[in-house]
């Protein structure tokens, strides 16, 4: 192999499950693999479904078989030219890291109202999904450490449409001070990367053993900084998209050594061809997906009960976040389809709408953490009237009152490089731009001209 070194490919022998001839074959030919999984939330019959995988193929796409939602797509398309992409229709995923769906649904009750950290959150792969699987009385809290980073997975978010998601930009330790509080602990850890190498060979320059045991050590110490903030009976899942011992099966042992678990084996079709590996005292399972073996790329997950530790107790808290104005609750009322059961905080100005029964979380991680974003931006409040924001126009809460405009797909190309769409219509006023029923964002119709307000930091930059 070329591009795979020696120094590297000696840490593969001996591995569970390794074929290393069909493991260096694979990553010779270089196939790429290129996957999806659809948003229920905007998708939510099979003709619009297969209607927007028809815009990115005319062959025959296939399931990914451990998701519901997941698609396998014969040949990577434009993204970046497909107006369903912009707005929140799917989410372009590797397909092994997809399994996260069939373990949560094998280990929690997912009617039930679950509090869900998704710890290493960005760039929102893991955490759309986890959010398509939770319940509407559930909060999922997306953090991630880097601030650059931390943006992109807000804006991932924001697409995604829901209301029940809080982005934080903390490091783990701060959640410590949370103690007993998830129900739900995903930790998708930094990692040397060596899963990713036949999508990412450049990542392989970067690859060495020092750096495969720098990588444990932070991932032993972010699993010791947040494991407090897991309740009692909780669960914790781990996962890398590294092949080395030291970063899964020493980390499943270390697990084990230091806190009380009971690891929680997950049912595997052998169809699937994916590993399972047992380490650790308790000959604990883990699961390897190797790109010979699966049609995605290197991946290892685990899962463990925690069975003694803290408890969240709700302590009576004043009451922090500050509602919009009665007076001015009339200025968002038409904007929003349903203003039952929902909040609506006052942020400088600005609307934050999320479910009422999601205020007291947001009231008390606001108090310990820095929130990227909290809920949906509904808008900013102005003398006369809400301007609304692309929040408003990806999420799902939008009035069917709300004057539409259709664009075709030129339009539409055209409206997200924040150019004139140049449409004929009699609407006036504020209009929501969309795309086979789909909304990209918001324009102001003007009787001489149109304002577009697609955020310039989305806009598509390249041309066709």
């Amino acid at each position: 192999m070329d591009f795979l070194p020696k120094k590297f490919t000696d840490t593969l022998t001996g591995l569970p499950g390794m074929d290393l001839a069909a493991f260096l074959r694979v990553h010779e030919a270089g196939e790429k693999v290129t996957s999806l999984r659809i948003n229920p939330n905007k998708l939510q019959d099979e003709g619009t479904i297969q209607k927007v995988l028809a815009s990115l193929t005319e062959e025959t796409v296939s399931r990914v078989p451990w998701s519901r939602y997941g698609y396998y797509l014969p040949s990577r398309p434009s993204f970046t030219f497909n107006p369903f992409f912009h707005g929140g229709a799917y989410y372009v995923q590797e397909a092994s890291s997809m399994f996260l769906e069939h373990v949560m649904r094998h280990v929690c009750d997912l009617n039930a109202p679950l509090k869900v950290l998704d710890l290493c959150a960005a760039p929102g792969g893991k955490s759309t999904l986890l959010q398509s699987l939770l319940s509407p009385d559930s909060v999922l809290v997306s953090n991630e450490v880097i601030k650059s980073r931390a943006a992109l997975l807000a804006d991932n978010i924001s697409k995604w449409g829901a209301a029940n998601v809080v982005v934080t930009n903390n490091d783990p330790r701060d959640f410590a001070k949370l103690s007993g509080y998830f129900d739900v602990m995903v930790v998708d850890a930094p990692c040397s990367g060596s899963g990713l190498f036949r999508r990412e060979p450049e990542a392989v320059e970067e690859w060495s053993p020092e750096n495969v045991i720098l990588c444990s050590q932070r991932q032993q110490r972010i699993l010791a900084d947040v494991w407090n903030a897991l309740k009692e009976d909780g669960i914790m899942i781990y996962a890398t998209c590294s092949y080395s011992r030291e970063e899964d099966e020493q980390i499943m042992e270390w697990i084990q050594e230091n806190f009380t678990v009971e690891n929680i084996a997950i049912p595997v079709d052998d169809s699937w061809h994916i590993v399972k590996t047992k380490a650790g005292p308790q000959a604990a399972e883990g699961y390897r997906f190797y790109p010979d073996k699966v049609k995605g790329e290197g991946f290892f997950i685990t899962c463990f009960r925690k069975t003694a530790g803290d408890v969240y107790t709700a302590k009576r808290q004043r009451d922090t976040l500050p509602a919009v104005a009665k007076k001015e609750v009339g200025k968002v009322a038409q904007w929003v389809k349903d203003m039952d059961n929902l909040f609506l905080m006052d942020h400088q100005g600005e609307v934050l709408i999320f479910p009422e029964n999601m205020a007291p979380v947001v009231s008390l991680l606001q108090q310990h953490l820095y929130l990227r974003k909290a809920g949906i931006k509904a808008g900013q409040l102005a003398a006369k009237e809400l301007i609304p924001d692309h929040q408003l126009a990806m999420s799902t809460m939008m009035s069917e009152t709300i004057p539409q405009i259709g664009l075709t797909r030129e339009q539409a190309l055209r409206y997200l490089r924040k150019e004139d769409p140049e449409v004929s219509t009699n609407v006036k006023g504020w209009a929501l731009m969309m795309y086979e029923g789909m909304a990209l964002g918001w324009a102001k119709i003007l009787p001489n001209r149109i304002n577009n307000y697609y955020p310039k930091e989305l806009r598509i930059l390249k041309e066709v």
